[in-house]
């Protein structure tokens, strides 16, 4: 007899991969499950025993430090964001699940590899240009467009019965039908009830926050996030103490932001597919770590720097995430430019959270490669002061030259120059304005 073609398929343990992985096995596949821990919330025993139970092996691959470390941080580096509003929570988990189901699918010598990801969204791009770009030669399956699934399976509905039917343990119900999908950066919800942009999310659909509102903590708590290179290297609070490992850090970061329900979003936004789609967000930790990134950034990086970086590589790296090109020699291209661009953006900022808001209370900067040359110096030389190595700051902010009480090392008199040069354009355009009569 022929050997059986073999699949590595993305598993997630719930419905739509559930469903898949039974499908592919009674279409005379061998699958093999592939499950990527990225730090949701999931009892992988569970989800080992179900995928055994359906009649697949299963790998459950634990990818969290790389998710943070080559992802979310890079992220919050260049200030990541889709669209001014969601934080790419789910788009930057798909590089690292992509690049282990491969190892995987490399290991078992599958030919194919296959996902659950709906024919309409984002993820099966994201999924399979991945795939193609660590595999070149590699085939995928995609159940959700291959019309002798779709005819069959039209919509959660119909899976859900056909779980019942077979057997198959799922926590979603057809009165709670929302799509999920969580990992340590945020959780996503979409479809069902939620297809229509108008509904209100019901409360008991949010799983990562408490309500802003109602069961939030009632007692503002105050953190302090610490810098280097655009890198959070160390996050304190009372409730958490500090962390400086990145994931530990990142964990923290969580635990702060769930519990005083920072991070919610609510938006229709633009799928690289065409269709625009309503999603409903909840990216915690992620959130008050960019927001502090954001705010040290206003003290130590330069203007044009800045605003180069914003409007050049914060909006294409994070679109090119979002489209899922991140296999790609832009994105590569982009990364050094994020690296460069972040080179004094050192220092330490303090947040105040309460009931869903992320307050900024003040910010310092103190260069870390400066801070240990003084300590050398210091030790050295008694003339060196401690306050004199305070001084030694990457800040650019001069608070005597920006002062209104002291004139400082800025000669007012250089602003009537500056004034005239910049209106020249100005002069030139109102005469003409005034010449064809027309009003400004």
């Amino acid at each position: 007899m022929p050997q059986k073609q073999k699949v590595c398929l993305a598993y997630s343990g719930g419905l739509d991969t559930s469903v898949i992985a039974l499908w592919l096995i009674e279409q005379g596949y061998e699958v093999v499950c592939f499950a990527a821990d990225v730090g949701q919330d999931e009892d992988f025993d569970a989800v080992r025993a179900k995928a055994e139970k359906l009649g697949a092996k299963i790998y459950i691959e634990d990818c969290r430090d790389e998710f943070v470390k080559e992802l979310c941080f890079p992220a919050i580096q260049c200030n990541a964001v889709y669209e001014n509003v969601y934080l790419l929570g789910t788009s930057l988990a798909r590089p690292a699940i992509a690049r282990a189901q491969i190892a995987v699918a490399e290991k078992e010598g599958c030919q194919f590899v296959a996902h659950g990801a709906t024919g309409k969204g984002n993820d099966q791009i994201r999924l399979e240009e991945a795939y193609y770009a660590l595999k070149p030669t590699i085939k995928v399956l995609a159940p959700w467009r291959m019309p002798e699934f779709y005819e069959v399976f039209k919509g959660r509905s119909d899976l859900l019965d056909y779980a019942e039917k077979k057997g198959i343990p799922v926590t979603s119900t057809k009165s709670k039908p929302w799509s999920m999908d969580e990992n340590l950066a945020h959780c996503s919800y979409e479809a069902g009830i939620l297809e229509d942009p108008d509904t209100t999310p019901p409360n008991d659909m949010w799983k990562l926050t408490a309500d802003p509102i109602h069961s939030a903590a009632d007692k503002p708590e105050d953190v302090t996030i610490e810098f280097e290179k655009g890198l959070p290297v160390k996050l304190s609070a009372e409730s958490t103490g500090s962390e400086t490992e990145p994931t530990k850090l990142f964990l923290a970061a969580n635990a702060l932001a769930r519990k005083h329900g920072v991070g919610r979003v609510d938006i229709v936004e633009n799928r690289h597919i065409g269709l625009k789609s309503r999603g409903c967000y909840e990216t915690p930790g992620l959130t008050i770590l960019r927001t502090a990134h954001i705010d040290i950034e206003g003290l130590t990086l330069d203007r044009e720097v800045r605003a180069l970086r914003d409007q050049f590589v914060t909006f294409n790296w994070s679109k090119i995430l979002y489209n899922g090109n991140y296999f790609s020699p832009e994105r590569e291209f982009l990364q050094a430019s994020i690296i460069e661009s972040q080179k004094s953006v050192n220092g330490q900022v303090r947040l105040r959270l309460y009931k869903g808001n992320c307050i900024v209370l003040g910010r310092s900067s103190v260069s870390f490669a400066r801070l240990l040359s003084s300590l050398l110096l210091l030790s050295l030389s008694p003339m060196l002061t401690y306050f004199e190595h305070l001084q030694q700051t990457e800040k650019l902010y001069d608070a005597s030259m920006a002062s209104m009480d002291e004139i400082g090392d800025f000669e007012p008199t250089d602003a009537t120059g500056f004034i005239k040069v910049q209106a020249i354009r100005l002069k030139k355009y109102g005469q003409m304005k005034a010449e064809k009569g027309e009003r400004l």
